[in-house]
């Protein structure tokens, strides 16, 4: 990923959905989007616990955007990849700049899409390590996705 690079419009990705409320407002910027490997940041300003570091949560809100959104394309647009299981382990935090998430496919089943999530500060120190897997299901008609 290049220092220059642009947030991708993930509504034009999908032509259905956007990434989401929450991850909208924690600043979340989509760098890269596959289904085997996307990247996104997120700025550490808004997103700290009350000593100013970049709160645990926002970490595992980052990485979940990232796989859950890697899973959906994987699912292609007459499924929906849901997320059933998500741990993390966070070593390190931020108090400037942005986090960068990069979320690489572990398995692209039927079923199941699983990623593992690297979450590190702009000088590639690790904070935290995430893996999420996501259930693929049929779209039930119902099912609607946000309006831009």
């Amino acid at each position: 990923m290049s220092a220059e690079a642009l947030p991708i419009d993930v509504m034009s990705v999908f032509g259905y959905r956007g990434i989401g409320n929450l991850a909208e407002k924690m600043g979340i910027e989509f760098l890269e989007l596959s289904a085997e490997r996307s990247v996104a940041r997120m700025p550490v300003e808004g997103n700290t616990q009350p000593l100013g570091l970049v709160h645990g949560g926002a970490y595992v809100v980052l990485a979940e955007s990232l796989g859950s959104t890697a899973a959906n394309l994987h699912a292609g647009p007459t499924k929906v990849a849901m997320g059933i299981e998500i741990n993390a382990s966070h070593s390190g935090s931020a108090t400037s700049g942005w986090v960068i998430g990069t979320c690489t496919a572990i398995h692209l089943g039927k079923s199941l899409a699983t990623h593992q999530i690297e979450i590190d500060d702009e000088k590639g120190r690790r904070l935290s390590t995430v893996r999420i897997t996501n259930i693929i299901k049929d779209r039930r008609p119902q099912q609607v996705f946000e309006p831009k």
